[in-house]
């Protein structure tokens, strides 16, 4: 369950949903209203075992702070919208998803945040971890509208499979971005980091990019424990990034 670093500002509403896709797939997602709106969505981009209690908690964390919040699923084409049992074997489920259904997953959601119970949502941004993250920065494209992203440790370059990512793409990202990093995280490359930093400058996208040295990849979602001083001056960046991107 992740900390609680903020006293809650209001109470919160939180239930289980279904939405659908632009091909008219459906998939699962878990919303967490504030009884108090901050006017700001959040669409929550787990990492690849897709929605987890965690992200569901996480997503809890975030409305009490008065942003609603909605975190998705990855699987629902493959796996279908109940309930998974222990072990479920979401690598599987993963190696089936595509770019194009994440991009039209992460808009459904967005769309959802500006309309439902009336379109509460003026400013709607995302937040991923890991394989989220690296999602997150993708959605900074403006196809998505988005105020802005947030992303933890997501893999900026070529997967192993060859796919491209955030850094090829770089050209493409407009809204705001705030990419958080693990500096002992051996999966991401410090002159990958580096170079992301350059491309998004080059083509002038606001962003701010943060290494905590000694952390693992996550650091936050997994080891908080272990690293609670990066986790807790995380957590008030983003809280702050959120904040300064709520009225775009």
């Amino acid at each position: 369950m992740p900390p609680v670093f903020d006293p809650p500002v209001c109470a919160v509403n939180a239930t289980s949903t279904t939405l659908m896709s632009a091909d008219g797939s459906r998939f699962v997602a878990f919303r967490a209203q504030p009884q108090t709106p901050s006017g700001v969505g959040i669409v929550l981009l787990p990492d690849l075992r897709g929605l987890s209690t965690f992200y569901e908690k996480l997503a809890i964390r975030l409305a009490e702070q008065g942003h609603t919040a909605l975190a998705i699923d990855y699987f629902g084409r493959t796996a279908g919208t109940g309930p998974r049992e222990a072990g479920f074997p979401f690598m599987e489920h993963l190696l089936k998803v595509t770019r194009t259904a994440l991009h039209d997953d992460i808009e459904a959601a967005a769309e959802s945040l500006r309309t439902h119970d009336g379109g509460n949502c003026r400013a709607v941004l995302a937040l991923g971890f890991c394989f989220g993250g690296r999602q997150a920065f993708f959605a900074a494209a403006p196809r998505f509208k988005l105020a802005g992203v947030i992303g933890f440790y997501g893999a900026i370059s070529f997967y192993p499979n060859g796919a491209s990512g955030p850094l090829q793409a770089a050209s493409e990202l407009r809204a705001p971005i705030l990419a958080i990093f693990g500096g002992a995280d051996t999966g991401i490359s410090s002159s990958d980091i580096t170079a992301f930093e350059e491309a998004l400058a080059a083509v002038g996208t606001k962003h701010e990019i943060v290494v905590y040295p000694g952390a693992p990849h996550s650091f936050f979602d997994i080891k908080y424990q272990e690293h609670a001083s990066a986790c807790a001056d995380s957590w008030q960046r983003v809280l702050t990034f959120i904040k300064a991107h709520s009225l775009t």
